[in-house]
């Protein structure tokens, strides 16, 4: 295994591009999909829904069930192949990385700090109001106010140490699983999504879907390539952080059929 660790280190950008690309690919294929389900569903006399509650239930488990999977494996000593790959990899980063690259890296993730997130969120809010579109004002308020205390909850219940790294581009204190950059980059722009679907017009939803992903990959991959995080750290971000986004907007639709006359 410390052959692959090594190999996905060292060619750790050009495969960052590559998972970017893929995740835009299935960005778009759900957009599409999405798309011809509301159309059909239109044509059926139906209300179309970004998602209907079954199948976020089933989202939800299946969510769940891969966050205990990684938290399993973390904890069991048995089970100690994803400690092992995760330190190697943050090792062999540590080793392989240039400082010029790391620099850029660091820019871009900050794109995820709460900082940045908290100034956007209000205005996101602000024009909501403005607009009097108050049931998606609430709808994104709820949504990002979850996101603090439910990823600060898991970092206290798991209290895994950061990795190690003497880069000094980005310094992080706490708690490193989940990611809270991951946790918080797939709920903002996932929901910031949500949002700019419900009123902007229809041609520009394909780009908000491409720019929505994008950045959510950028993030959390950035948080790995910084060693500022574990892989797992991010990829269990990725999942609670889904779990909560997928409440939040099946609540939104929930609500919004509801109003519907």
């Amino acid at each position: 295994m410390n052959e692959l660790v090594e190999w996905i280190a060292t060619h750790a950008l050009p495969i960052w591009a590559l998972l970017l690309v893929a995740a835009l690919l299935v960005g778009d294929r759900a957009w599409q999909w999405n798309r011809q389900h509301g159309q059909a569903t239109l044509a059926a006399g139906r209300q179309p829904t970004a998602l209907r509650g079954i199948t976020a239930l089933l989202m939800l488990v299946c969510l769940c069930l891969l966050f205990a999977a990684i938290a399993l494996a973390l904890k069991e000593e048995a089970l100690r192949w994803l400690p092992s790959f995760d330190e190697t990899l943050a090792e062999d980063l540590r080793a392989t990385l240039q400082p010029g690259v790391l620099r850029l890296v660091a820019a871009v993730s900050h794109l995820g700090d709460l900082g940045s997130v908290a100034v956007v969120t209000v205005v996101v809010l602000a024009m909501l109001l403005f607009q009097r579109r108050l049931q998606l004002a609430t709808c994104w308020t709820v949504a990002m106010a979850g996101v603090v205390p439910i990823n600060s909850g898991l970092k206290a219940v798991f209290e895994r140490p950061r990795p190690l790294h003497n880069h000094g581009f980005i310094v992080e204190h706490g708690w490193s699983f989940p990611s809270g950059h991951a946790f918080g980059a797939i709920v903002f722009y996932g929901m910031l999504a949500y949002v700019l679907l419900r009123v902007l017009p229809h041609r520009w939803h394909r780009w908000v879907i491409a720019g929505a992903v994008a950045m959510i990959g950028v993030i959390g991959l950035s948080r790995i390539v910084l060693q500022v995080h574990y892989f797992s750290d991010v990829v269990a971000g990725y999942i609670s952080g889904s779990a909560w986004l997928v409440v939040c907007i099946a609540g939104a639709e929930w609500w919004r059929l509801r109003r519907s006359p």
